[in-house]
């Protein structure tokens, strides 16, 4: 069968099953990627044709401001279409089925270049003015305007949601996101944690410096693509200054870059970083904080395997594959009480629960699990054997997602 890739970072959340594919000789699989990701593409999967589209325009200022993603959308989609076109002409490639992450307008126009394929879109996530990432956090507060445009913002997924075949969704939250009309036609299949890569190592050692941490060594960890309210991170540097009074031996490791994944930047152009160091200042024995930045995936694993303690929390919004590579690597997780953990997440099972909100129960929750490490011995356990039995790459998730692509 002929398979079409199509995500402005791919391979992103088809890596595995474009690895699979493409290693069946009766396959042929391309994928299509925004120009600057090419390289890094096809150092990642050699094994996939991987061509670019090339760059465009965003929407322009003179535009409506709840339009103007929208414009940059048609703009990227027009992109696609004409290299799909491309690859169709000159290359005599057809695909049976089509794979594309739509919300950034690349399978706008896709249908009409490919009618007979089979088109596939993966649902990220469906906004709403409440009930999830938008008016979460009274200190980012959001008015009617933000609202407005939230539903405008849907646009670009609404016209895949019409026109795809069926949809993907990693999670049942996620998939509960989407308009009640359209979810017959999503499955929910996640991308899969590899347990056997991602898994506990009791001589792991993680080096900040002139400090070594091994498992057993009391340290906290706290991991987000970048630091940001989102992912909760001013709630975790507020629990700093009593986690350190209860536990004054206790570490803690950060790691995440200081740009914006989610939501907005800060008016100063200050780091969120830099804005709640300078918030706690002296409250906090940063000799003993340690702020990583973004770190190459075998050294982001053993962070997490000589991790103590650690910390997601997240607004109601997508699940990060941080979390659950964290239960896959046997840590205690201590976690947000929001819907997309606790789709996951059982109180007292496979990990602990706290409310996003309360730093200071987070920090008392900190102190209680680094006091007995044994008493909670059993979550790390429970935590891990949920992914094998959920999410596990070459177990559960891949052969699902083979099966639905093959149809």
């Amino acid at each position: 069968m002929n398979y079409l890739f199509i995500h402005q970072n791919f391979p992103a959340q088809f890596v595995h099953v474009a690895r699979h594919l493409a290693a069946d000789p009766a396959n042929r699989v391309v994928a299509l990627c925004a120009h600057d990701n090419l390289k890094r593409a096809m150092q990642i999967l050699p094994q996939v044709q991987v061509f670019a589209y090339p760059a465009s325009e965003p929407g322009g200022k003179e535009t409506h401001h709840y339009l103007r993603d929208f414009e940059g959308h048609v703009r990227r989609g027009q992109n696609v279409a004409r290299a799909a076109m491309q690859l169709r002409d000159q290359r005599q490639f057809e695909p049976d089925v089509v794979v594309v992450h739509p919300g950034w307008g690349e399978g706008l126009f896709l249908r009409d270049v490919f009618p007979d394929a089979r088109h596939v879109h993966y649902l990220e996530y469906y906004y709403h003015g409440t009930g999830g990432d938008v008016g979460f956090d009274a200190e980012f507060p959001s008015s009617m305007d933000t609202r407005l445009k939230v539903r405008v913002k849907n646009s670009t997924q609404l016209v895949g949601l019409v026109a795809c075949d069926q949809g993907i969704s990693p999670t049942n939250w996620q998939k509960e996101r989407y308009p009640a009309e359209f979810r017959s036609k999503i499955r929910v299949i996640h991308e899969g944690v590899d347990t056997g890569i991602v898994k506990p190592d009791a001589g792991a050692e993680f080096r900040v410096n002139d400090l070594l941490f091994r498992p057993g060594d009391e340290l906290v960890t706290y991991v987000a693509r970048n630091l940001e309210p989102y992912r909760g991170f001013h709630r975790f540097m507020r629990a700093l200054p009593a986690l350190q009074a209860l536990r004054p031996n206790a570490h803690v490791l950060i790691v995440g870059g200081d740009g914006v994944s989610y939501g907005a930047r800060l008016p100063d152009g200050r780091s969120y970083r830099e804005h709640y160091c300078n918030e706690l200042k002296d409250r906090v024995d940063w000799s003993r904080v340690h702020f990583v930045g973004q770190l190459p995936y075998a050294e982001y694993l053993k962070a997490l395997q000589v991790s103590a303690a650690h910390v997601y929390l997240t607004y109601p919004f997508v699940l990060s594959w941080s979390m659950l590579e964290s239960m896959a690597a046997g840590c205690l997780l201590l976690g947000s009480a929001t819907t997309p953990v606790q789709e996951v997440i059982r109180d007292g099972d496979n990990g602990l629960l706290v409310d996003f909100f309360d730093s200071e129960a987070l920090a008392r929750r900190l102190a209680d699990v680094l006091a007995c490490p044994q008493e909670f011995a059993h979550l790390r356990e429970r935590a891990r054997q949920t992914i094998i039995e959920r999410y596990d790459l070459k177990t559960v998730c891949l052969p699902q997602m083979l099966e639905f692509l093959r149809g």
